[in-house]
């Protein structure tokens, strides 16, 4: 099997059970995985397709600009960017980007702060924080229409192999060493997200601020 075929198998899998959560609504939200690092090239979403199916037309191949890297008639995702961002400054083998509710609503309540910040939770630990009095603070950037511009903000928060960053009433970007962390990072901050919403509608004193 060649290296293409492989990560695509290994992307489609991740793209059906993140499917089955239902976090691809109306065909938004994009993935990547990256396939070779010298040159760099990463799979990637084909713009404006059903994530519900499973097709040979589900991703392309692109270089490190995001560009096609060869003769298609397939569109990258808006956000190919994002994802060029990463590979380009990290070791990170896999980025998702989804929209959901939780994780819009989470940016609107907390975009004014540009980020949120979770503390004693447990679900910190899979974003490789084991203190005890661990904190976790996730980035909140502005919605930019112009995708350079945004990619250009993004940017500024992707310093390490792992990591996640939400659009303000877009969605969130996550990545990984691996596919597995990539997602287990995904899930954990929805989680969080989702907690927090919930204290929030029972306790709406508990807003939490950025320390």
């Amino acid at each position: 099997m060649s290296r293409v075929r492989e990560k695509w198998n290994e992307l489609a899998d991740i793209k059906e059970e993140l499917a089955e959560r239902d976090w691809f609504m109306g065909t938004s939200g994009n993935l990547a995985i990256k396939v070779s690092s010298h040159p760099l090239q990463f799979l990637v979403t084909a713009s404006g397709k059903d994530k519900r199916k499973r097709t040979d037309e589900d991703f392309l191949l692109v270089d490190e600009y995001g560009h096609p890297a060869g003769e298609t008639h397939l569109k990258p995702s808006a956000e190919t960017l994002l994802h060029s961002e990463i590979y380009r400054r990290t070791k990170a083998e896999c980025s998702l980007h989804v929209h959901t509710i939780d994780n819009n609503v989470i940016s609107e309540i907390y975009g004014d702060q540009a980020a949120v910040t979770f503390k004693g939770q447990e679900l910190i630990k899979a974003f490789d924080k084991w203190e005890e009095d661990a904190v976790l603070e996730i980035p909140i950037i502005p919605n930019h229409a112009h995708i350079p511009t945004l990619a250009k903000c993004f940017s500024s928060h992707v310093h390490e192999d792992s990591g996640a960053v939400l659009i303000r009433n877009h969605g969130i970007t996550v990545w990984g060493k691996t596919s597995f962390e990539a997602k287990k990072i995904l899930e954990a901050s929805e989680f969080l997200f989702r907690y927090q919403l919930r204290l929030l509608a029972y306790k709406p004193d508990q807003l939490i601020k950025v320390v």
